[in-house]
């Protein structure tokens, strides 16, 4: 088992936090994000948030946007869609759309909107 499924999604959101806001984003705009991704709303993400959540539980619990099989591209050196571990996939789609909400996407692009 891999360390991050233990790890608490609180433990790494301010690291999200202080990533996408040294880029000029808001925190606002990441749970944004955070909550397509997951279907959780404000309310979920908090307790999520308050609770110290492993990451195995906080994705046990969401309801993964339907169109998360749509974000590919490289994060931590692995192709995000040849990832085998269904749970370590998932963290890296939150990975990756940290990382594009960093560096300016659109949020519209992000949520892979047609």
């Amino acid at each position: 088992m891999h360390r991050i499924f233990t790890t608490s999604f609180a433990a790494v959101y301010p690291l999200y936090v202080a990533k996408v806001e040294r880029k000029g984003r808001t925190a606002e705009e990441l749970d944004e994000v955070i909550e397509w991704l997951t279907g959780f709303d404000d309310a979920e993400l908090k307790r999520h948030l308050d609770e110290h959540t492993t990451f195995e539980d906080f994705f046990g619990e969401a309801r993964l946007n339907p169109n998360a099989g749509l974000i590919t591209g490289v994060i931590c050196g692995m192709r995000v869609e040849e990832i085998d571990d269904p749970l370590m996939q998932k963290i890296r789609y939150l990975d990756k759309v940290v990382d594009e909400l960093a560096r300016g996407k659109a949020i519209e692009k992000i949520q892979r909107t047609p």
